[in-house]
């Protein structure tokens, strides 16, 4: 599994914590918060078992009208600090690209964390090959230029109902992006590592023969959060 996690922003222990959970345990966590939607919608691995998680870098592209000029690919990817996940917004579009292989190797050299493009990425297979985390709504081969221009970076991003705002811990994995917002993120760890010993215990309970509706109920499956352990069934 490829794992990118150098976080500058989160310190060393809850950096330590978070590369060992998952976007399942994480949402669970959200859910037990009763927060506001936390999924990005539609986003999909486009490196199989790419893990990326770090602060949001959120940047946002616009159409463009044709007016004769030669309109270039977005320059933003050396302001990205080291550690960071670039989360971009074309209107989840598959018309054009927003990210290709040039992006990739730029974004290796300088320790960005991974991508979540809402809207298309190409050169997916040297991005495989290179195990750069990137996830997306689309792929294709057609370009940006010509056909969209960045309009802002450091902007709140509305990702079909769920707003990253820069600075959100966002999550990636193979069962696709989250966000947390900053204040909430050592909360939802804790929350999460609870929710997976819960389903660890149940998980072994079962494999030793007892009836997974009772394994459930002796370990808390209804508020996993909760960790409730042997002592507390």
């Amino acid at each position: 599994m490829t794992t990118v996690s150098a976080d500058p922003l989160l310190d060393g222990e809850l950096r330590a914590r978070l590369a060992r959970l998952d976007t399942a345990a994480l949402s669970d966590a959200m859910d037990s918060l009763r927060a506001a939607p936390c999924v990005l919608p539609g986003i999909a691995a486009r490196t199989p078992g790419g893990v990326a998680f770090g602060p949001a870098f959120t940047l946002r592209y616009r159409p463009i009208e044709d007016d004769g000029a030669f309109h270039n690919a977005a320059n933003y990817i050396d302001d990205v600090p080291p550690g960071s996940v670039v989360v971009a917004d074309n209107g989840g579009t598959g018309a054009c690209t927003n990210w290709g292989s040039l992006l990739t190797s730029v974004a290796l050299r300088r320790g960005i964390a991974g991508t979540v493009m809402h809207g298309a990425v190409r050169d997916v297979r040297e991005t495989r090959e290179a195990g750069y985390p990137l996830f997306s709504t689309a792929v294709t081969m057609v370009s940006g230029k010509n056909r969209v221009v960045l309009d802002r970076t450091g902007v709140d991003l509305d990702i079909d109902g769920t707003v990253v705002r820069p600075g959100d811990l966002v999550f990636a994995d193979d069962n696709g992006a989250l966000r947390i917002p900053a204040d909430l993120v050592a909360e939802v760890v804790r929350r999460a590592e609870a929710v997976e010993r819960t389903e660890r215990r149940i998980r072994e309970a079962a494999a030793d023969g007892l009836r997974l509706d009772e394994a459930r109920a002796r370990y808390g499956y209804a508020r996993p959060w909760e960790d409730k352990g042997d002592d507390d069934a």
